[in-house]
């Protein structure tokens, strides 16, 4: 079995291309073999929010997108991104990112260009990764996605989700898994079902930051050091042959 274990890094850069450089960095020592971040526009997305300005702050420009796109090429890990906006996607295909990122929000429409952010993502026919932890109608994301390979992943939108919360038996009928709780034993328990299941490959994404991160997601985030531990967990399930 195959994993591809991505390293969800949200807000955790915190706006700081030398923070996302260090952050890769310890991300590529620690066996991801990607970064995921998010380009939203903190207008389409929260307006009126009391935290606006600190959201902002961590808003992906095209700019920065591409700074942070060619330091992840030169070190050998992949960058792609959730998307929350149609010209986002048009700018990443212009940098040659290699897949994408639906998030549950999206799924049920919830923002401004939800729809036309789907089309766009249709377009490219690349591989795109789903979570639906808000619900939705997975038939009307196949049929809106229906020109890429998709990979459904388990997903409870909960920030941070209690593990006793998890349906196992319905997380193994995903391909991936979207993991929000804390620590790391989530993604190990999925990965060995879903080997037991005898999967050819999953995906597993999970919150990664630095340990003095004091961001809006550094709540619900790993720090590198225990991403480098459940990657050494998972890199073992895959080498098990049942």
């Amino acid at each position: 079995m195959n994993i591809f274990l991505a390293a969800e890094i949200g807000s955790n850069w915190e706006g700081s291309v030398l923070k996302a450089k260090k952050i890769i960095t310890e991300c590529k020592k620690s066996g991801a073999n990607a970064v995921k971040f998010q380009m939203w526009r903190a207008e389409d997305l929260y307006p009126g929010h009391s935290l606006f300005k600190i959201i902002k702050k961590s808003e992906l420009s095209f700019k920065n997108a591409k700074i942070i796109k060619d330091f992840s090429d030169s070190i050998g890990i992949e960058f792609f991104c959730s998307v929350f906006y149609p010209e986002a996607v048009d700018f990443l295909e212009s940098i040659g990112v290699k897949r994408y990122k639906i998030a549950s929000r999206t799924c049920i429409l919830k923002d401004p260009l939800s729809v036309e952010t789907l089309n766009a993502v249709n377009n490219t026919k690349k591989s795109t990764f789903v979570s639906m932890g808000m619900g939705g109608k997975r038939k009307f994301i196949e049929k809106s996605l229906s020109k890429n390979k998709l990979d459904f992943c388990y997903c409870i939108s909960e920030y941070p989700l209690d593990v006793r919360k998890i349906n196992w038996k319905n997380s193994i009928k995903f391909n991936g898994f979207s993991d929000h709780t804390l620590g790391i034993t989530a993604p190990i328990v999925y990965s060995s079902l879903m080997n037991q299941k005898n999967a050819k490959s999953i995906f597993i994404e999970k919150h990664v930051k630095l340990s003095n991160t004091k961001s809006l997601d550094a709540s619900t985030s790993i720090d590198t050091n225990e991403l480098s531990m459940m990657n050494n967990c998972l890199r073992e399930i895959e080498k098990i042959k049942l």
